[in-house]
This record gives structure tokens, sequence and C-alpha cells, in this order.
């Protein structure tokens, strides 16, 4: 009796919406809920690329998870989703662009959009949170107070007999991340003082991790589909109406330090530096604002 009363209520998820909104456009489309998995991306991956007496899955595949205990983020690190308290998803499909560079900023893009939209035209506002990009693959909440991590994205493919299909994860923090007890008792200063990552509700404090699945993915699906088709040059603008680190001081993973200047058509990161425009394409390279110091990051999934 007691682990029933102690049992959290079920997560109502629009799954017949988001199929009927996905479906007519991308044929073949199915979704599934996980009440657990080790990272929705590394599952997708295993099916796409098939076993020993079980075929690749070749249909688009949606791909939700309650609760993530190996969630990955970009250059390996880890990233633990909480249930209720994340959106966790991977979206699994065919893709065959002619240029797959800037597609990880055409997603973070298409989920801003969908969860913060802007009318045309419209500037940042100091007084109202936004959701802001940072490249190459992370959302970032803007807030009068600062900005911090929301989430992050996930972009890995997979390829065999000359079909390839992309995963794309995404994991956004729903509900304020409380840091861990070590975090928030060891002696600190104004300047190492931990920052709790970002989170939805913020933003709008309606938004629950089923509301928010079903604003992000239609529009997800239609953007990738767009990418496939034109690439990124119709993104670059939209991208540059949410770029965090325009005008900004910034410090690569290899010391080199200068001042980013929006992206190219192909979604490279220029960055003025000593020797001259450079673009940055390199998925090893870590970009963090050099002034002002960076919050806390929340780890993407």
């Amino acid at each position: 009796m007691t682990s029933l009363l102690h049992s959290p209520p079920p997560i109502r998820w629009p799954a017949e919406a988001i199929w009927e909104a996905v479906a007519p456009g991308l044929p073949g489309f199915t979704g599934e809920v996980l009440p657990e998995i080790d990272s929705t991306n590394s599952e997708l991956m295993r099916r796409f690329k098939g076993a020993p007496g079980r075929p690749p899955q070749t249909e688009p595949l949606l791909l939700v998870a309650e609760q993530q205990t190996a969630g990955r983020g970009r250059l390996g690190r880890s990233w633990q989703g909480r249930r209720a308290g994340s959106l966790m998803f991977s979206l699994g499909l065919p893709l065959a662009p002619a240029d797959w560079s800037g597609l990880s900023l055409a997603v973070g893009i298409s989920v801003a959009e969908s969860l913060d939209p802007l009318e045309t035209g419209q500037a940042r506002h100091a007084a109202r949170p936004r959701i802001g990009l940072k490249w190459p693959n992370d959302l970032w909440l803007s807030t009068p107070g600062g900005e911090r991590k929301l989430g992050g994205i996930l972009v890995e493919t997979a390829s065999w007999g000359g079909l390839r299909h992309v995963v794309i994860g995404v994991g956004i923090n729903i509900h304020p991340v409380v840091l861990d007890a070590a975090a928030e008792t060891a002696p600190a200063t104004a300047a190492t003082l931990p920052v709790a990552p970002g989170c939805l509700q913020e933003l709008d404090a309606s938004l629950d991790a089923p509301e928010a699945l079903l604003r992000i993915v239609p529009a997800l699906v239609q953007a990738v589909q767009s990418f496939e088709q034109f690439g990124f040059a119709p993104f670059q603008a939209r991208f540059a109406a949410r770029d965090v680190l325009a005008g900004r001081a910034v410090q690569l993973s290899d010391g080199t330090q200068g001042t980013a200047h929006g992206v190219t058509e192909g979604g490279a990161l220029l960055v003025h530096t000593a020797a001259g425009m450079a673009e940055v394409t390199s998925s090893e390279v870590s970009v963090r604002p050099a002034s002002p110091p960076p919050a806390r990051e929340a780890r993407p999934c």
C-alpha cells in the first residue's frame, strides 16, 4: 500500500496528437514512450544499425524517455534526465541532405522558436526571458538576471547499405534544477558560487514536458525536411536573432581568443582573432563566453 501511495502519477503524453500532426508529411512515422532507458539516442542508434537476428529499423521514429540513466551530450559528456523535470527525446529518420553542415543549429532554431516564438523583426527585450542559441548545440535561457543553459542537442548518424539515418536528441530542463548538497553547502564566494541551470517554467509556468513535446516535434520534423532540401542558408538569419555569442569575447578550446561574429551560410562560427577572421567548424571546439563568466552548465541530452 505504501508503494502505491508514493507512486508518481502517470505522465500523459500527447502521442496521438503528435502522430496526427507528423504522419501525413512523414510516412511510416511512429512514436514510443519508454519509462526508462540508458539514452534515447543510443537506443535509436542500436535500432537503426540492427543486430544479429534483428534487421535495422528503417521507419521514422520518435522515442521519448521518462527517465534516462546514461544520457549523452556532445564530446561524450553525460546528462541525467529527471522524470517530469526534464524533457528527453530523440527523433530518428532517413535523411540525405547535400551538406550536413549546420543541422544542429537548424534543430536549435526550430526548438527555440516552438517554445518561445518571436514576432517578425522582434528584438531582444531585456525584461523578458527568452530562449537564445549558443553555437553549436546549446539552448540558453536569457533573463534580466543573466544567461543560463536550458538544454542541449546531440545529432548523430548511422549508415548501412547506402542509407543514412539521422538521430536528433534533445534534452531540456522543465522544472528548476536543484544543485547537489555538496555544491550548496561548500564554502563559496560570489565569484565561485554555482548557479543552477535555467528551466522552461521560468519562461512559461504552464509548460510541462508533454506540452513542450507537442509544441516541438511537428515543427522540428518540418525544419529537418526543409534543411534536407535547402541546407542551412535559409536558417542563418533566424539563428542570428537568437545568437547569444554575437559580438562577445570568446575563447576556443585551443586557447585562441577573439570576438564572435555570427555564423556563415554553412553554419560555421565566425571568430575574429588576432590572425584575422576564422571559421570554426570542428566538433572538437568548445566555445565559452570569456566575459562575463558563464553560469554553471546543465549537461546536454
